[in-house]
């Protein structure tokens, strides 16, 4: 076992014990070293790799804020992953259409039986904001990916949201250069805003079934398009 890996394996049993929870933090480099045997640097290292993993936020100076503190952030570590991995080309994005269409219509169907969830309403906040007639591609797709993370929350699913929150995060710069290649991006988000209010009425309505009818043609159509248009350009 590596040094670092000694510290990341100490900090999971710790973790794991309930000796250390969210919001408390970690003892000193110099503390960690020493009970470890290891040298600081690694143990910075480790801290490092916490960091990317949203498990640990570190902070400078005096004060409440510094030090090294335990968070949950577990949508920034993995989004953090699912974009290296997609950079080496190794998922495929119809893969990820598809983990995105199993999650979602079963987060649908869930929330059709809490129809007065206060994500919903966040949800209808968020397709109010993507009215505005001045927004940019940029503005709306993160928007647009709120919208289908609001939804999935709305399930009740702590893992399926964190793996939602996730995706939006990973995919986001993929979906803005698809767009690009769209012959009439202000028409499909015509489409795009109509079909967000179909599904959000399915859900509202108690209509499980048709809810996760809605948001999987939803979310396969616009893969369809925009990959169609994207082969074309390249």
């Amino acid at each position: 076992m590596s040094g670092y890996d000694a510290v990341l394996r100490h900090v999971e049993s710790e973790l794991t014990a309930g000796r250390l929870g969210v919001g408390q933090q970690l003892p000193a480099e110099r503390r960690l070293a020493e009970e470890l045997g290891v040298s600081r640097a690694t143990v910075r290292e480790a801290i490092r790799v916490l960091q990317a993993m949203g498990v640990v936020r570190s902070g400078v100076g005096s004060g409440p804020d510094a030090g090294t503190t335990v968070i949950a952030d577990p949508a920034g570590g993995i989004g953090a992953a699912l974009r290296l991995h997609l950079a080496t080309r190794r998922l495929p994005m119809a893969d990820l259409v598809d983990t995105r269409v199993m999650i979602e219509s079963h987060a649908v169907r869930a929330a059709a039986a809490t129809p007065d969830h206060p994500e919903l309403a966040r949800a209808a906040g968020l397709l109010v904001r993507m009215d505005a007639p001045d927004l940019g591609a940029d503005a709306f797709h993160q928007l647009d990916a709120d919208f289908h993370v609001a939804l999935t929350a709305a399930a009740g699913n702590a893992v399926n949201t964190a793996v939602m929150a996730a995706l939006r995060d990973a995919i986001h710069r993929t979906v803005l250069d698809a767009v690009r290649a769209l012959p009439d991006w202000s028409r499909t988000a015509v489409r795009l805003r109509r079909e967000h209010r179909g599904i959000l009425r399915a859900v509202r309505a108690g209509d499980a079934e048709l809810a996760a009818a809605r948001v999987t043609r939803h979310v396969r159509g616009f893969h369809r398009e925009w990959a169609r248009h994207a082969g074309a350009s390249g």
